[in-house]
């Protein structure tokens, strides 16, 4: 165990489950936090603090796959383990094909919880790291003026800068100067890493607006040059 900040979190109506649970995960060095029900949870739930978590398939109420569901929409999706008191492999089938981590069978072999919970932290650690570069992504294009975005929709597409000028009423020199500064600010030296990077973060030639309007550039963008 080497993120100490990671958490597992026990989501079970048994409360001897919880107690056998939390018991082994402690000492396997883990932080391990108990619910005795998803709504329980979700209260206390943080989507941004790493860790996973473990949840019996059957509960009253709000069960295991319905509370999966859930956390789908987050921004970073939670890694789940789910316990069953029996083999079913509909529904099994049902919740790794939605992104389980592990499907097991109580009573449930430490060894292989445990195997699980370790494939929790990398996928957790992995799938941040992801998000992460994706939102320093975004930032850098979001420092672009309206200009130049308007500038970078036609260079993803492969015009020259002489068919931009003529598109957008303006000279070649100008272009020239637009293209260059978004190369300098997205960080990149080639319209292939350009187009690389745009299509990383969904922007297309076509779906530019979508960006822009789920992403607001700072106050303080340089003018344009025309």
């Amino acid at each position: 165990m080497s993120d100490t900040n990671f958490a597992v979190y026990l989501i079970d109506d048994d409360e001897r489950v919880l107690k056998a649970l939390s018991r082994l995960l402690h000492t396997a060095g883990y932080e391990a936090q108990s619910f005795a029900s998803p709504a329980d949870f979700l209260r206390a739930h943080d989507p941004a603090a790493p860790g996973c978590a473990i949840v019996d398939v059957e509960m009253p109420g709000l069960d295991g796959l319905a509370l999966q569901q859930m956390l789908v929409g987050d921004t970073v999706q939670r890694p789940i383990i789910f316990l069953s008191g029996k083999s079913d492999i509909p529904i099994s089938v049902r919740a790794m094909r939605a992104g389980a981590v592990e499907f097991l069978v109580k009573p449930v072999d430490k060894a292989a919880l445990l195997r699980a919970v370790e494939l929790a932290v990398t996928r957790d650690q992995a799938t941040r790291a992801a998000r992460r570069t994706r939102d320093a992504t975004i930032a850098r294009f979001c420092l672009l003026t309206p200009r130049e975005f308007e500038v970078l929709t036609h260079v993803i597409a492969g015009r020259l800068n002489k068919q931009i000028a003529a598109d957008l009423g303006t000279v070649e020199k100008t272009i020239k100067v637009h293209r260059g500064r978004v190369m300098e600010k997205v960080g990149v030296r080639t319209v292939a890493e350009l187009v690389r990077l745009t299509e990383s973060i969904g922007i297309t030639p076509y779906r530019v607006n979508v960006f822009q309007s789920r992403h607001k550039r700072p106050n303080n963008v340089e003018p344009s040059l025309s």
